[in-house]
């Protein structure tokens, strides 16, 4: 494995230290997380096979048998009252209890420009033209780049490409403007979707949250409705996107026929480090411009259209934990100057949040086969005090696609080995990687269009999402396609995906 591990925000720290073997390690009070979410369902999961029954045996009837069922219910109004108010009592509370379903209509990923891409040679003179870098950490960026899995072709922000940099908070709207507008201009047109149409607006981005705020622009770019429910979440790291779709979707439970938006993003132009902390210069060399707009629906008329139907979020949080808490800090250096210190803990701790996670999400996805190995085992270690293993579920069965945060080749690499995936099931992340760098929220989105753009999506495929963010959180949310899809007008991968996958060098 690499020498640099990734942090919450995606980014790598340079200590040897690995994800835990989860095969060592899993925990039994994280599974129950996941019969609890199966248990809170249950009354739907008994209503609805229950009738089906009804449907079946109500089609065996004969005409003969259906009159001698009227003659009988005729002189017996006790059975009447009783199935008429077991059935309306049934009925109401299926139809009370059931959750709307949420499409994902489509979704747009921003591509900047060519002028903004930056090849590591062009990289590595600026940082030095700036003056702020000494030897050391100059030679620690370009050992950082070689082994960080990017390509030549990512891109930075424009204030960026100046020597000396123009961080600003003008030019950091301008970042902000151009990445959600492009993404929301493209989504716009490809789904026919008039502004005012939108009934809901969450932006995440963990950085830069000016007054008004991002979702503001927004409204205000677009000329939004008024009674617009806008929300704008910050400082949450690189699974904030998976939090804005588990907000989202909470709304669409409540508000009717509604379309709701979701914009993620990451700003980098006021982030940048100008420091020689080694912790705080990693961002510097994996952080690159990106962002995607997603357009949800409840209303049943989507589903004909929408490209996915959402099926679970799952969001694990381990903030009550000091050493999680602090994993991923932003701060000020000894000079004063603000970057984001990374902890020597922080692999330890992702691969707590993950354990929780993959065990709480993994009764709601696995077959049933899969759930009585792994739990059979667990018991057995845990009351025999035998020494066997527990039994990791393959998530191969639940899932045909997997789209991991691409926040470094390290995690990716990790979270290969410890749940058995194959190279294709982490091809869209690496590539992803590679052609964009590190887009923070976003790049689980660029992962799936380059699934998309691929060709490897069937109608049913699931689609598992997956990404890790500061506080710290492991956050999963899982798609399943309603169509054989296929890459929208503009894909980030339209004009280079034929070049893909690429091998990259250790």
């Amino acid at each position: 494995m690499s020498a640099e591990p990734a942090s919450s925000n995606g980014v790598q720290i340079h200590h040897t230290r690995r994800l835990p073997d989860f095969l060592q390690s899993v925990n039994l009070k994280y599974v129950k997380l996941g019969y609890h979410y199966l248990v809170s369902h249950l009354l739907t999961i008994c209503l609805v096979p229950l009738i089906a029954v009804i449907i079946v045996q109500a089609s065996q009837l004969n005409p003969d048998d259906v009159h001698q069922l009227w003659l009988h219910l005729q002189y017996n109004l006790v059975t009447v009252v009783i199935f008429s108010v077991v059935l309306v009592f049934g009925s109401t509370a299926y139809i009370m209890t059931r959750p709307r379903s949420v499409y994902l209509v489509d979704y747009s990923c921003y591509r900047p420009p060519s002028h903004l891409q930056v090849k590591f040679q062009q990289f590595m003179e600026h940082s030095k033209l700036t003056g702020d870098f000494d030897d050391s950490s100059l030679e620690f960026q370009r050992k950082i780049l070689e082994r960080s899995g990017l390509g030549e072709e990512t891109y930075v922000p424009e204030a960026m490409h100046y020597i000396p940099p123009r961080p600003s908070m003008t030019a950091a709207r301008e970042e902000s403007e151009q990445v959600m507008f492009g993404a929301l201009d493209n989504l716009f047109s490809n789904t026919n979707v008039k502004p005012k149409d939108i009934g809901i607006l969450i932006v995440n981005c963990s950085l830069f949250n000016p007054t008004p705020s991002l979702s503001a622009m927004i409204v205000n770019k677009y000329k939004l409705r008024g009674n617009i429910l806008s929300f704008n979440l910050g400082g949450m790291g690189c699974s904030a996107g998976v939090i804005a779709i588990d907000l989202a979707k909470d709304m669409l439970q409540v508000h009717r026929n509604t379309c709701a938006v979701v914009v993620s993003t990451e700003n980098i132009t006021q982030n940048w480090y100008f420091g020689n902390k080694k912790s705080m210069l990693i961002p510097n060399c994996l952080f690159r411009v990106g962002g995607a707009a997603v357009l949800l629906s409840n209303k049943p008329s989507d589903r004909r259209r929408a490209k996915y139907k959402l099926v679970h979020t799952v969001r694990t949080h381990c903030g009550a934990d000091d050493k999680a808490f602090r994993c991923v800090y932003q701060e000020q250096d000894g000079a004063g100057k603000t970057g984001v210190s990374l902890s020597k803990d922080l692999m330890a701790i992702a691969g707590g949040a993950l354990k929780t996670n993959i065990t709480t999400l993994g009764p709601l996805v696995l077959p049933i086969s899969e759930q009585l190995l792994f739990f059979t085992t667990l018991v057995a270690k845990k009351l025999l005090n035998t020494k066997v293993k527990p039994y990791i579920p393959d998530f191969k069965l639940a899932f045909d696609h997997f789209c991991i945060h691409a926040g470094g080749r390290a995690v990716i690499d990790e979270l290969e080995k410890n749940l058995q995936l194959l190279p294709v099931h982490v091809e869209a992340s690496r590539m992803t990687l590679h052609r964009f760098g590190n887009t923070s929220s976003s790049s689980i989105w660029y992962e799936l269009a380059y699934t998309e753009a691929k060709g490897r999506i069937r109608k049913r495929n699931r689609v598992w999402q997956i990404a890790f963010g500061s506080g710290f959180k492991c956050n999963s949310a899982v798609w399943e396609a309603l169509r054989n899809v296929k890459p929208s007008p503009n894909s980030p991968w339209e004009d280079c995906i034929q070049r893909y996958p690429v091998q990259i060098l250790s």
